[in-house]
C-alpha cells in the first residue's frame, strides 16, 4: 500500500461491500470465506474435470494445462474487482490475491508467476497493472518467482466481445520480453477475470511457442 493509501485509509477507511463493516477492508474475512467456489472443471467447455485440468476434447484447443478459477464474476466478487480497476481501490487487489491463495494453497514451488499485461492505456487510467499487482503478491505468498516475461502490442478493450471477437483482437495482443526467462519453465498466468478464455490462450500460445514447458492459469473470478 503507498502512502497516499495509507493517508486515504487513515482519513476515509475503507468500509466491507458485503456487511458494510468499517474495518479498512473491501471485503472483510467473513464476507470474503462466503464467495461462492467454483468447482473443478475445464475452463473452456465447463465440463467437470480433475484438478482444473483442461478436458482431453478441449486440448487441442489451448496451450492452457490447468486453469484454476476462483469465484464466479458475480456479487462481491465483481464489485470488489469494479472498485480496485475503476475507483483506484488498490488495496483491494491484495485481499484479491489472499483469497486466490486461501482457495488454493498448494501450487508447484518450481513454477514462475507471469501477469496477463493490461492495456497500457487502462494502466496510465488507474495508476497501476491490477494484474500484475496481485500476481506480485501472489508470488510472494506462495514465495515462488515472479516474471516480466509479457508486454502488450495492441490496446483493444475486451470488455463486452464474445470469443471470436476476442480472438481477432488477440491474434497479436502480446510480445515476449526476454526468452531466457520462460525456455523450459512451468509458468502460471495470473488475470483478474476469464470470461471467454481468448486473453488467456493467446498469452499460453506465444509463451508456450517461446519454450515454455507448461502453462497453467490462475484467476479471481470466471464469468456465467
Amino acid at each position: 500500500m503507498s502512502i497516499l493509501e495509507r493517508l486515504i485509509s487513515f482519513i476515509a477507511p475503507h468500509s466491507c461491500i458485503g456487511c458494510g463493516s468499517e474495518n479498512n477492508r473491501l471485503l472483510c474475512q467473513g464476507c470474503s470465506l462466503a464467495l461462492a467456489k467454483i468447482p473443478s472443471r475445464c475452463y473452456r467447455c465447463r465440463s467437470t474435470t480433475r484438478d482444473f485440468a483442461t478436458c482431453q476434447d478441449c486440448r487441442s484447443k489451448t496451450s492452457l494445462s490447468n486453469v484454476y478459477a476462483c469465484t464466479p464474476y458475480v456479487d462481491h466478487a465483481k464489485q470488489i474487482l469494479a472498485r480496485a480497476k475503476y475507483e483506484r481501490a488498490r488495496a483491494g487487489l491484495t485481499e484479491i490475491a489472499a483469497i486466490m491463495h486461501d482457495y488454493y494453497p498448494y501450487i508447484a514451488n518450481d513454477c514462475i508467476f507471469v501477469a496477463v499485461p493490461t492495456a497500457t492505456s487502462r494502466v496510465r487510467q488507474r495508476g497501476y497493472d491490477q494484474s500484475a499487482v496481485i500476481a506480485k503478491q501472489l508470488a510472494r505468498t506462495y514465495r515462488v518467482p515472479y516474471a516480466e516475461a509479457l508486454v502488450r502490442r495492441n490496446q483493444a478493450h475486451q470488455v463486452g466481445s464474445g470469443r471470436a471477437a476476442r480472438q481477432a483482437h488477440m491474434s497479436d495482443a502480446f510480445r515476449i520480453v526476454s526468452t531466457q526467462k520462460i525456455r523450459g519453465k512451468h509458468l502460471v498466468l495470473i488475470d483478474d477475470v476469464l470470461t471467454t478464455g481468448a486473453t488467456l490462450e493467446a498469452a499460453a500460445r506465444l509463451l508456450k511457442k517461446a519454450g515454455a514447458t507448461r502453462i497453467d492459469a490462475m484467476v479471481f473470478a470466471q464469468t456465467d
